[in-house]
């Protein structure tokens, strides 16, 4: 086992793949911190089964294309492990466990969780599991024990509840006291370390709609895979209209957002301080050097997905799974013999390959 300090993160494949907003969210992160730290990567892919659940294979084809998507990234399976969910028994144990320390009413007060079913359009027909996922997103992070889980901004709520879990089950199962500072809990007997969040450089990328934040499910995403016309075309899209007030674009406007994300810092000043002027500006204009950008980062990602798609990627892409599975489970059923232990649980052993 690695002497790394643990980082555990991960995406839910309810779509073929990622998309810009992962990227700078939190694939810039991961690719940065490969080296520096012991990292678990995970797919939910029991989780997209709460909005998913009569699209079986649609699930499956979207689990083995994030996997297409990290690998083309450049997440390397030999310096960090990618974790199938479905294959981590002790996730669903933990689950369970852990669902006695948290109130039903403080799951359904989590803001990301509110604001899925108010995107989604659930309204009052989601399943069960919905709400139980928040507790599973915890059980996901604590099975590996990580001081780091790198998220964007809408995902902070999750990592506070995953702290008041692990706080909770060293205090309740550990003895550790109530006083003791979050950072000195595993030194002090605690089974969890309390992990916190790592944001990325971009928390919150706007979609192309200009509203909401970009979204596999809400059609304003820029997907990893676009190819390069379909790229330009969605930029394009973009509605640049001034401010009825002011007269000028907003600085808050996604276009200057895509700006700041994905051009050089000195470029990214210059186009802000042209709108910040007013007058007359070539939209298009910045929309194609914006396009050329975006495609710029994009290309090799494209060309080493492309290689995936053969018989040949694929099978590429099922071994990586297994090679992760085989070590993902080692540390979580240590984890869960902790944990059983801890709550005088630990009546017999179990090895899990």
């Amino acid at each position: 086992m690695s002497t790394k300090p643990r980082i555990l993160t991960g995406d839910t494949p309810t779509s073929t793949g990622l998309h810009l907003g992962h990227f700078v969210g939190s694939l810039e992160n991961r690719l940065r911190l490969q080296d520096q730290y012991d990292c678990y990567f995970l797919i939910a892919n029991v989780h997209a089964f709460t909005t998913l659940a009569e699209k079986p294979a649609d699930i499956r084809a979207n689990t083995l294309g994030i996997v297409k998507d990290w690998l083309a990234v450049g997440l390397d399976p030999d310096r960090s492990t990618f974790v199938l969910q479905s294959e981590i028994p002790a996730i669903a144990e933990l689950t369970f466990l852990f669902a006695m320390l948290i109130p039903f009413n403080k799951v359904m007060r989590n803001p990301t969780l509110k604001t899925e079913i108010d995107s989604k359009g659930l309204g009052d027909s989601y399943p069960f599991g919905f709400p139980m996922y928040a507790v599973g997103q915890c059980a996901d992070i604590l099975a590996f024990r990580p001081e780091l889980v790198p998220v964007g901004e809408d995902q902070e709520a999750h990592i506070e509840m995953c702290r008041d879990v692990a706080l909770k089950f060293n205090q309740v199962y550990c003895g550790v006291n109530n006083r003791t500072p979050p950072e000195r809990h595993h030194l002090e007997g605690g089974t969890f370390p309390i992990p916190a969040a790592k944001l990325g450089r971009v928390a919150r990328l706007t979609g192309t709609d200009g509203i909401q934040k970009m979204s596999k499910s809400l059609g304003n995403a820029i997907f990893l895979y676009d190819d390069e016309k379909t790229v330009q075309k969605k930029i394009n899209k973009i509605t640049v209209l001034p401010d009825a007030a002011t007269g000028l674009v907003p600085q808050s406007h996604v276009l200057l957002q895509y700006c700041d994300a994905f051009l050089p810092e000195a470029r990214a000043k210059e186009i802000r301080a042209m709108y910040a002027a007013g007058g007359e500006i070539m939209h298009g204009h910045i929309k194609a050097e914006l396009g050329a950008a975006v495609n710029t980062l994009l290309n090799p990602m494209r060309q080493r997905r492309a290689t995936l798609e053969t018989p040949e990627g694929e099978a590429r892409v099922l071994e990586v799974i297994r090679q992760g599975v085989r070590k993902a489970n080692s540390v979580a059923e240590e984890t869960l013999a902790l944990a059983k232990k801890a709550m005088k649980l630990d009546f017999v052993s179990r090895s899990i390959h």
